[in-house]
């Protein structure tokens, strides 16, 4: 489990995949984790989709010049727009800081 510093940015998406090209979006989602994870700001991510295609993904950036230069990434853009094109029925962006963050874990 992760704690964040207070300021952190946390960019928040939610969406639906559509039916099309599972292997290739699935190829294009370890690549982009991977290619953050390099980017100069990065702090970590959370991910999940359930079974009805709804999913929601925080990438965790140190501040808020960090956050926009992996939206500016050029591979990023590129494959948000095979997104938008094959794999996203609708998505939502939001970008917040986050102000506390703690974490807890049920003792055994």
């Amino acid at each position: 489990m992760t704690q964040y510093s207070a300021g952190t940015v946390a960019v928040i998406f939610v969406s639906t995949r559509t039916n099309v090209d599972d292997t290739g979006y699935n190829q294009a989602a370890e690549a982009m984790g991977e290619l953050a994870q390099q980017q100069p700001g990065y702090v970590g991510i959370d991910s999940t989709r359930g079974a009805d295609g709804l999913g929601i993904t925080v990438s965790y950036w140190a501040d808020e010049a960090a956050a926009k230069a992996w939206r500016d990434n050029a591979e990023h853009a590129a494959i948000r727009e095979a997104g938008r094109d094959r794999w996203y029925s609708w998505y939502d962006l939001h970008v917040a800081t986050i102000g506390r963050s703690y974490d807890w874990t049920k003792p055994e």
